[in-house]
């Protein structure tokens, strides 16, 4: 893996998938705390975690009145941070332990800080799930690697505000769906959907009803598959035509095993201009949405003359 000079580093997926096969684990511990603190928003958008200067955070999470709380990833000097907005603080250094360990040791520093919180420990979204407290399964932990891929979060965020800039309908911000460890941003045409069918481990229906109750086009980037990992984006429900429209670069395409459209993570980090590669992918892949559903893009984007971003 390349060094922290490169804004887009080499991240190769078989290099640190034993690390990030754990580091989804710990973060679907952190994630289920947020669920469990936090009210209901769209689309579950209060269950994901955001980016920092040094990491990612819960952001803060209510504790009561008169005190808050977040959970602060520091991935840099890589330790966990709870911090409450009475001063109180407890730190858990980041390095290679077990699952059970990490939610252990997290669990009982939430109780010592008078923030107990009553998960369900079993991951979601994980084919042959293992609860937590018995997960000694997975335990590795590379700092070199978790940093690099912190990294490529920050330049893809980056692009995908500049993307979110062009379209003024209802949106999500960039964030990071910790199931799978995804940083994804989701454009809505406004109208309802279907009731989506499921079938997503250990996702009840209410789950996926809610993250998809209206009509989306949704683009993110996942480090898993093959290679160094990918840009993917969908839309749902899936209209006549989508997957057969013409999308960029010429090493897009539609994967017929994930149903969506895919850019290879290598494509985007080894071309002369990396940001003009992946926004050429959000901007054609949202079209194929867009078109083939008819959406009003007249009164959903916003005219050229009116962004702010240096290029288009």
């Amino acid at each position: 893996m390349t060094g922290s000079s490169n804004p887009w580093p080499e991240l190769p997926v078989a290099a640190w998938q034993p690390t990030r096969d754990t580091f989804i684990l710990w973060l679907q511990v952190i994630g289920k705390v947020k669920i469990a603190r936090t009210p209901l928003l769209q689309h579950w958008w209060n269950s994901t975690l955001h980016l920092t200067a040094r990491g990612l955070t819960t952001s803060l999470m209510p504790a009561g009145p008169g005190r808050s709380f977040s959970v602060d990833l520091d991935l840099l000097d890589h330790h966990l941070d709870v911090r409450t907005t009475t001063g109180d603080e407890w730190r858990l250094p980041l390095a290679p332990m077990s699952v059970r360990t990490f939610y252990t040791e997290f669990m009982a520093m939430l109780a010592d800080l008078d923030l107990g919180t009553p998960i369900w420990p079993m991951p979601v979204e994980l084919a042959d799930a293992i609860p937590f407290t018995e997960d000694d399964r997975h335990e590795a932990y590379d700092p070199v690697a978790v940093t690099a891929y912190w990294r490529t979060l920050v330049e893809v965020q980056r692009v995908f505000d500049r993307f979110r800039e062009r379209f003024v309908g209802k949106a999500s911000p960039t964030h990071l769906f910790w199931g799978a460890l995804d940083l994804a941003t989701t454009r809505f045409s406004g109208r309802a959907a279907p009731p989506h069918p499921g079938g997503v481990p250990n996702c009840g229906p209410h789950v996926m009803h809610e993250a998809y109750s209206h009509e989306v086009s949704s683009a993110g980037y996942w480090p898993g598959g093959g290679g160094e990992g990918m840009f993917y984006s969908y839309a749902y429900p899936e209209p006549d035509g989508y997957r057969t429209y013409p999308v960029r670069p010429a090493a897009a395409g539609w994967d017929e095993d994930l149903g969506e459209f895919v850019l290879p993570y290598t494509a985007v980090r080894t071309a002369p201009d990396p940001d003009a590669v992946l926004l050429e992918f959000l901007q054609s892949t949202y079209e194929a949405a867009a078109e083939t559903a008819g959406w009003d893009r007249a009164a959903l984007e916003r005219p050229r003359e009116f962004r702010t971003g240096v290029r288009a």
